[in-house]
């Protein structure tokens, strides 16, 4: 595989028009040690970031300062890494230590690879996330005496001791397995929980009809199948005419959020196989296409992979362990006769995570071939990642990748980093930190994965003419490319939305392919589009976004540019 560093001329180019921090994060991928997964997948390779990061990375957001949060949860016992300057952290509400000296939480400096260990007060166990327009992550609810608390990481003032923030007792309920989706306005709505079967808004508003802060939704009690639940974690999606689809089980509604109305009811996935909490499938809102100059509203399309047949997590708490599922279901929501397309994968499996690539292509990757999501209650990791391409012919969509050495079950995460890379971490199917005597131990480590696009030269990012832009607003993206130009229409600018990761639900992501008009060629090798920022916030809601260059189908590094708030 090509070093994946800059050419010489990208890199002096680069140093000259002071771009130095995507340069670091470039050299860095150099530097670190590299795992080559076995033979036998079709492309990849797996690089180890950090055998340890001292915590499991339940969960885990890019931040736009190229740094990454994760963590786990605070009452899983004395983790390994301790809180900077002696500091401890003393609940008597814990469960497992009233007083703590270690940290649940570490931030990453991508460009660096160096971590630091940061102070969560209460348990984020199954919590939920959003990134703010202003560039803070938002994170919701959790366990115990972290389930009606919300907490905020500022990312962006640069403030080198920045850490946790917390409003306990904000939720109006208990938010455990929740899910939260950023609006058009820039709320976050938060949705369901464990036997919560309603949803409610950040910052916390009163209903239209006067009925207080909490909007009862009935379809989330529809959905419960008794003790296994499988519908915890739904899966949402804004679709680009800012009504929301909303999948639970084996079903899925589209919702007015504004009118606090179900608007549509989906057919069924017809495999009848649940996709969500503790069965565990994986859902992407494919990318969403603009075309030039036009103002037609993109035609979205939500894929769900994986899960775990009906009586799965039954099944395995007898140490059972069903097969998983193989199948993917794609649908139009808004088609005017929208139905499901089943699809095979080459692969069984549960809780996998799907990350969308800058490609357009979707990497689904951890997981087992067999049990669900649970402690102790899954086997067979599957060590392969799985290339979808939705473009393809049938035959071809799926590609299976070359696999990691490192099984990630239960409490495993993937999303995709600046450099076009998906950075993999986690892995705890167990109560607490076990490293000895199980099958599989807690993993602390943390691996990047180099689709096969890191493995060619790729075109690089030399400037964006704006650091935020306006809806609809043209700006003119200069790079470099040493591949042989393609013309004009090979050119594409993708904005991506960074995800919220945990339990295989990848909270907020998105992929919006902007139109480009005019391409000139402005030196040796270098070139400039013009790209036009997406129309509104219903297609993109405002906030940071990576915006990659693809020329000939071979991403760049990504940028951040912030979709400034409508008017």
């Amino acid at each position: 595989m090509e070093n994946p560093i800059p050419t010489p001329t990208q890199r002096r180019t680069t140093r000259t028009r002071n771009a130095t921090a995507t340069f670091l994060l470039a050299l860095v991928l150099f530097l670190v040690e590299r795992v080559v997964a076995p033979p036998g997948g079709g492309g990849g390779e797996w690089q180890l970031l950090h055998a340890s990061i001292g915590i499991s990375a339940m969960h885990m957001q890019l931040l736009p300062s190229d740094k990454v949060v994760m963590f786990d949860r605070t009452d899983f016992g004395p983790s390994n890494i301790s809180l900077p300057d002696g500091r401890c952290r003393s609940d008597p509400a814990d469960l497992a230590i009233p007083l703590d000296c270690t940290a649940h939480s570490v931030l990453l400096d991508l460009p660096s690879n160096a971590l630091r260990p940061l102070t969560i007060l209460s348990d984020t166990w199954c919590s939920s996330g959003a990134l703010l327009p202003n560039g803070s992550l938002l994170q919701s609810g959790g366990f115990n005496d972290g389930d009606h608390s919300i907490r905020f990481f500022d990312s962006i003032s640069g403030d080198p001791a920045a850490d946790w923030q917390e409003l306990p007792s904000y939720l109006t309920v208990r938010r455990w397995y929740a899910s939260d989706q950023l609006l058009p306005d820039g709320r976050v709505l938060i949705v369901g929980g464990r036997r919560q079967f309603s949803y409610e808004f950040f910052p916390r508003q009163e209903s239209a009809g006067g009925g207080g802060a909490l909007i009862p939704f009935p379809f989330l009690e529809e959905t419960r199948d008794g003790d296994s639940e499988n519908n915890l974690y739904p899966f949402l999606h804004l679709l680009p005419d800012g009504t929301l689809f909303v999948f639970a089980n084996t079903r899925a509604v589209i919702l007015d959020v504004a009118g606090h109305q179900v608007l549509h009811r989906l057919p069924p996935i017809p495999d009848d196989v649940p996709r969500n909490y503790p069965s565990s499938g994986s859902s992407v809102l494919l990318p969403l296409r603009l075309t030039p100059g036009g103002t037609a509203l993109p035609r979205p399309e939500v894929l769900i992979c994986g899960g775990a047949p009906r009586g799965s997590y039954e099944s395995a708490l007898r140490r059972v362990f069903l097969p998983a599922a193989t199948t993917c279901g794609r649908i139009g929501p808004v088609d005017p006769d929208p139905a499901w397309n089943v699809e095979t994968m080459p692969i069984p499996r549960v809780m996998g995570d799907m990350v969308l690539l800058p490609t357009g292509d979707v990497l689904i990757v951890n997981g087992a071939a067999a049990g669900t999501a649970g402690w102790e209650l899954a086997r067979e990791p599957v060590m392969n990642p799985v290339l979808y391409s939705p473009g393809a012919s049938a035959e071809l969509r799926f590609t299976v990748l070359n696999g990691s050495n490192i099984p990630r079950l239960y409490h495993s995460t993937a999303l995709l980093d600046p450099y076009g890379r998906v950075l993999v971490g986690g892995s705890n199917p167990h109560v607490g930190y076990s490293f000895t005597n199980v099958t599989y131990p807690t993993e602390l480590s943390l691996e990047a994965f180099h689709p096969p696009y890191l493995a060619v030269a790729r075109p690089w990012v030399v400037a964006v003419g704006a650091a935020a832009v306006g809806y609809g607003e043209v700006v003119a993206v200069r790079f470099e490319s040493s591949v042989g130009w393609a013309g004009a229409g090979s050119v594409e600018v993708v904005a991506m939305a960074p995800a919220f990761a945990t339990h295989a639900v990848g909270m907020n992501q998105r992929a919006v392919v902007l139109p480009v008009g005019r391409v000139t060629q402005v030196g040796p090798f270098a070139y400039e589009a013009e790209a036009a920022a997406p129309p509104s916030p219903e297609v993109a809601p405002p906030g940071y976004y990576l915006w990659f260059v693809v020329h000939a189908g071979l991403p760049s590094q990504g940028v951040w540019v912030r979709i400034r708030p409508a008017p």
